[in-house]
């Protein structure tokens, strides 16, 4: 028998059905037909208040990344009109073509909200905005910008978040615990890269945090043989 006890939360019931209504089988492994690809602090650096160091935003302890800022806190350079933030920038892994995807275990705590959590940079020059995915919380739901919202009530739990960029097909998708929680076009641009951490957003809290760990990057497999017919394919058409 079903209790209240063992259901725990109201927030655990949101998620279940969730799950369910988004098409609710098994979860999936988006890494398949991925290679994974090296990944330390080689490939990233920290982007943070221009007049603080580091540490005063960032903490990287046994395995786990902790990102935090206020909403008063400088930009990331004196000339910058962006808002505060403190972001993983992995710039190793900058990218012009092909299919990508970012790993991470991601955690929030109650009260952050009005702020990205993690951003696929890059867009067409002549767009609004300069980036092709923001996932942000608000008010404790994890959305795809400011709306739709991907998944409730994610506060204070550890959740897995798998980002794929087809950049030639110009297609974005995000897994949340192996479970396709979102999918969307591109927005153009010549080339991308991954950003995770705290970007302040319109309505932001007075403090924003999230925690990652487990970072993995990978870049599709394309066996010779695809490759060498998509070559033909284009000739004939030439």
């Amino acid at each position: 028998m079903i209790t209240t006890a063992t259901l725990y939360s109201t927030g655990f019931l949101v998620l279940i059905l969730f799950y369910c209504v988004v098409g609710c089988s098994t979860a999936e492994d988006p890494t398949q037909g991925f290679a994974e690809l090296p990944f330390n602090s080689s490939y990233y650096y920290i982007q943070k208040p221009y007049d603080l160091d580091v540490s005063k935003r960032y903490s990287f302890v046994n395995g786990t990344h902790q990102l935090w800022v206020y909403s008063t806190d400088k930009p990331l350079a004196r000339s910058s009109p962006t808002r505060p933030r403190t972001e993983v920038i992995i710039n190793g892994y900058n990218y012009t073509s092909g299919v990508w995807q970012f790993e991470g275990n991601a955690y929030v705590p109650s009260g952050t909200s009005g702020v990205c959590i993690m951003q696929v940079f890059g867009a067409d020059p002549n767009a609004t905005i300069t980036t092709t995915l923001m996932l942000r919380v608000y008010s404790g739901n994890l959305t795809y910008y400011t709306d739709p919202v991907i998944v409730p009530q994610i506060y204070d739990r550890w959740f897995r978040v798998n980002v794929i960029h087809d950049m030639d097909a110009s297609n974005v998708k995000v897994y949340v615990d192996g479970f396709l929680s979102y999918q969307g076009s591109g927005r153009g641009g010549a080339f991308h890269f991954f950003k995770f951490g705290v970007y302040a957003q319109k309505n932001d809290s007075d403090y924003m945090e999230s925690r990652w760990k487990e970072i993995k990057i990978f870049k599709k497999i394309v066996h010779a043989s695809h490759k060498k017919h998509h070559c033909k394919k284009n000739l004939e058409f030439n």
